[in-house]
């Protein structure tokens, strides 16, 4: 159904693609894999008509095409769900999915178009929710199912999923693992772009590996392993995923007693200590990221008493927390986690803006020496620094948005999905950089849909279902299986 030759693209001096090839059958899943950076956002971007390759040729049911807009590639039934969210906040549930469908007519009310989204909704496990209300008003994981359900809207012959489940908990995963299902039994051809490997294996019969530009022959998935598929995204080994726990066994640093907030269903206490990461499992909307939003004082505290250094502390602000010393690194890097169109050196001095400058004047030196020394610690190329950081790739964007609050020298460091959209390469680097501060005295709390993730790089596991902390133990004592259990159905875990 889909065949791309030789696709090339270049941006000025930098070759995005040279000499890739592309090929999926009608009912077939591609695993379309590589690093960060490796090209493969820019050869789906080629396919669905927002980029135009400098070389190549693309055939869509055995007919040369050329794909100028994404109106041409809608015409041709080729849908592209983007790793970066395209809802449209102010619009209603309903007009996003809708987006684009000409044959409803011009006269519409907006119950009609409830009406007409609500079976793509539910064939997404959004049955549940209010298609009148805005967008925005929605998580980030809802968002992207919002996506998922106007894809199945469309009369798609060739779908084009990138990174569809990395902000998403595994009840959602499932729901996009079945939607990708049902698409291939219909006979479309799904090119799926992930980081998560297992579902390579769970749902794709082949993958096409992207390394610096170039593409590799398609491989059958049954005839490799995890191992092989990394090596082949990376060009090298990878030794070890997560790094090993040393303990994190300081003075209490942070403790919360009986603490509400809006979220939690129950009061909650802990108690972090200084060099210990804990880590929170929960699926969207268990609350798992609730306490994280209210250190950072972008939730209210209902009750319950917070003591930061042995002292009381309320949370009353972004500002106050700050001060306190506890960073917050969001979900959602695109809306405020960086900021895409200035340059990487203001970036990653952002949060510390007053220790660069004087009179409301910045220092451009003190600024550069500021930001090369984060970037230094967080294997960030120096001489990119001058980049926009809009222009990175997934990874190190992610490395920016957690860089910058190193800079402020905090104590807490809070970080909501710390990996999301993120290779392996890249997880594996941003997972050392988060130890290699614990081990140096920062304190972490972080929250994760990844159980795996959560797993591993936690000292301390906290799991959340419907608003309650299920458990909070020495990760040593748990099993992703359990932890899976307690997110999902706590009445039956061990």
């Amino acid at each position: 159904m889909l065949r791309m030759q030789n696709i090339a693209k270049r941006y000025g001096a930098t070759l995005a693609l040279e000499h890739v090839d592309l090929e999926v059958a009608a009912g077939e899943v591609m695993a379309l894999l590589g690093e960060n950076g490796a090209g493969k956002s820019t050869l789906v971007k080629i396919l669905s008509g927002l980029e135009h390759p400098d070389a190549g040729s693309i055939e869509v049911n055995g007919a040369v095409r050329a794909i100028a807009s994404p109106g041409q590639a809608k015409a041709m039934g080729i849908s592209y769900v983007a790793q970066e969210l395209s809802v449209i906040g102010c619009l209603s549930v309903a007009e996003n999915v809708l987006l684009g469908d000409t044959t409803i007519g011009v006269f519409r009310s907006q119950s009609r178009l409830a009406r007409l989204a609500r079976p793509y909704l539910e064939r997404v496990g959004l049955g549940y929710i209010d298609a009148l209300r805005p967008a925005e008003s929605f998580s980030v994981a809802e968002r992207q199912l919002i996506e998922i359900a106007r894809l199945l809207s469309r009369k798609t012959r060739i779908a084009i999923l990138d990174e569809p489940t990395a902000t998403l908990s595994e009840t959602e995963i499932d729901r996009v693992k079945a939607a990708v299902r049902a698409l291939a039994a219909e006979g479309c051809a799904v090119v799926y772009v992930t980081h998560r490997l297992g579902e390579v294996f769970e749902l794709a019969g082949r993958a096409t590996i992207i390394r610096n530009g170039r593409s590799f022959p398609a491989v059958a998935t049954s005839s490799v392993t995890v191992d092989q598929l990394i090596e082949m995204m990376l060009g090298r080994r990878l030794d070890q995923m997560f790094p090993e726990r040393r303990g994190g066994g300081g003075d209490e640093l942070l403790v919360i007693k009986d603490c509400l907030c809006p979220g939690l269903t129950a009061p909650i206490s802990l108690t972090l200590r200084k060099g210990e990461m804990i880590g929170f499992a929960g699926q969207i909307g268990s609350g798992a990221n609730a306490i994280l939003k209210m250190m950072a004082g972008l939730l209210p505290i209902q009750q319950g008493s917070i003591s930061l250094h042995g002292k009381p502390f309320t949370p009353s602000s972004a500002h106050a927390s700050i001060a306190a010393q506890i960073a917050f690194c969001s979900d959602d890097r695109k809306r405020d986690g960086i900021f895409a169109a200035r340059n990487l050196f203001e970036n990653l001095t952002a949060p510390t803006i007053d220790g660069i400058s004087r009179l409301g004047v910045i220092d451009r030196t003190r600024e550069a020496v500021r930001a090369r020394g984060i970037a230094q610690q967080f294997d960030i190329d120096v001489n990119k620094l001058g980049r926009l950081a809009g222009n990175l790739s997934g990874g190190n964007q992610q490395k920016v948005a957690l860089g910058k609050w190193i800079g402020l020298d905090p104590s807490i460091l809070m970080v909501e999905e710390p990996t999301r959209g993120v290779d392996v390469g890249a997880r594996a680097e941003i997972y050392r950089h988060l130890r290699r501060q614990t081990d140096a005295g920062l304190s972490v709390l972080f929250s994760s849909s990844d159980t795996h993730e959560v797993h591993g790089l936690a000292d301390r596991v906290g799991t959340f279902f419907r608003g309650r902390l299920i458990d909070l133990a020495p990760a040593s004592t748990m099993t992703v299986e359990s932890m899976t259990r307690a997110i999902t159905h706590p009445d039956l875990a061990a």
